[in-house]
């Protein structure tokens, strides 16, 4: 049943546990230097500072985590009186942002998780759409999302403090929601690809009660802004467990409101080849991130959309569009029906589009048409897609064999090759006999 606050039934109870630093792994020499030199100036100012959410987690799990979160009892304007290299940022959920040259550390006062009549807590239809109504640690505790980002490491005596219960959770690889779990996704749909992403990144299952619901309330995701939307997939598919996160949106029901045409045309396909080509993509992603390569959000969306235009392209020429024109009308209407959902900038969707439509070129043998598409911009992407192809079907391996060649031979060397085996075909067509040409009987003029 939607709620627009946590009732007192479903607000969770608060029991502070302390774990000492004989029973975590959290170290400082962990810890970003510019983290702990907020902490330690909050301190001496007489506030209450701690590292929270994801550092403490990821710290307790042995991974290395690139952000670095403050929370304290210090209001946004005075942490702004304490730092001179302070921002204050954000309407919905006003925050400090203390910068260090390219590391930024977010200081996030105690939130309260009750609404104090000042305005400053706004919920519309069950949606939290402004928080900043100040509070204790304790209501800060309960109104963050899971219990594995509720946990606050203290640089008074180096303890991890817990007040739901988030560091079992942790140790037992488990990602909870505090309080109601349809109460906490109405509150922001989002939160359920942020618990496929965060199960994904840590290796975590989602906690029965906490997953049980998502199915259901899927379709609100299609009401959150595509800009968002956007910026959330990124994370999932380009943080490195991009296959993990996909099988999770997969068994959840989240894939058809992220990626509805895709999700179609994955169902529909009933040999699987579009799938086993988008996991083999998805696989290569997550090797590039682990490598530290670079990974364009373009290329990521050509293969997340790919089974969408496929479908389309093949609906179009079933209706006996002309082959290029079918091409562009499917890139077209793919890349439109996505921007309903999902904000893709125009600065992806067109170099989207150029991988899509430079596969029908891949084909071509004529020496001006070889070099023409050796020449552009976006061959080197082109290709790679091309080869992730052979995945869902091997017809295209002697394309991908001759393009592969093509690319490590010089210039004169290729164009002597590719004049080479136009005369052969001339030859071939010289010394195959001529037909007979059957002579047309005139038709008789009447009249």
């Amino acid at each position: 049943m939607p709620a627009d606050h946590h009732t007192e039934n479903s607000t969770p109870a608060v029991s502070l546990r302390t774990v000492p630093r004989d029973q975590h792994c959290v170290s400082r020499k962990e810890i970003s230097s510019n983290a702990l030199r907020v902490l330690y100036r909050l301190r001496d100012a007489g506030f209450a500072g701690y590292l929270v959410g994801g550092a403490v987690r990821d710290l307790l799990v042995g991974g290395h985590p690139k952000d670095f979160d403050v929370a304290t009892d210090a209001t946004p304007e005075q942490v702004k009186q304490l730092f001179r290299n302070c921002r204050l940022i954000g309407r919905r959920f006003r925050l400090a942002h203390v910068v260090f040259g390219r590391e930024i550390i977010e200081v996030a006062t105690f939130r309260a998780n009750s609404d104090d009549g000042s305005g400053d807590r706004e919920v519309d239809g069950g949606r939290l759409v402004r928080d900043n109504v100040y509070g204790t640690i304790e209501e800060d505790a309960i109104r963050r999302d899971f219990t594995a980002n509720a946990l606050y490491y203290s640089i008074e005596d180096f303890s991890v403090r817990d007040y739901v219960g988030g560091f079992d959770d942790v140790r037992n690889r488990v990602m909870r929601l505090i309080g109601d779990p349809e109460t906490r996704y109405r509150e922001d749909p989002v939160r359920m690809l942020r618990a496929i992403r965060l199960a994904a990144k840590l290796g975590f299952e989602i906690e029965p009660a906490t997953a049980a619901p998502i199915r259901t309330l899927a379709p609100l995701l299609a009401e959150s802004a595509p800009a968002r939307l956007f910026e959330e997939c990124l994370k999932l598919f380009l943080s490195g467990h991009a296959v993990e996160s996909f099988l999770g949106l997969e068994r959840h029901g989240l894939l058809p409101v992220l990626l509805p045409e895709s999700a179609a045309a994955l169902a529909s396909n009933r040999s699987g080849a579009l799938r086993r080509m988008l996991l083999e993509g998805l696989r290569n992603t997550d090797q590039r991130v682990a490598n530290e390569e670079p990974v364009s959000p373009a290329f990521l969306f050509a293969l997340l959309l790919w089974p969408a235009y496929c479908r389309t392209l093949a609906q179009l020429q079933a209706q006996q569009v002309h082959a290029a024109e079918a091409q562009r009308r499917a890139a077209d209407r793919v890349t439109v029906h996505q921007l309903d959902t999902v904000a893709l900038p125009r600065r992806f969707s067109q170099p989207m589009q150029e991988i899509w439509l430079l596969q029908s070129r891949f084909g071509g043998r004529q020496r001006k048409r070889v070099f023409r598409l050796l020449a552009h911009p976006r061959f080197r992407a082109a290709f790679d897609f091309l080869s992730l192809r052979l995945t869902a079907s091997p017809e295209h391996a002697d394309d991908v064999a001759f393009w592969r060649e093509a690319q490590a031979k010089p210039g004169d060397v290729l164009a002597a090759q590719l004049e080479a085996a136009r005369h052969a075909e001339d030859d071939i067509e010289t010394a195959s006999p001529p037909r007979r040409r059957r002579r047309r009987r005139r038709k008789p003029v009447s009249g």
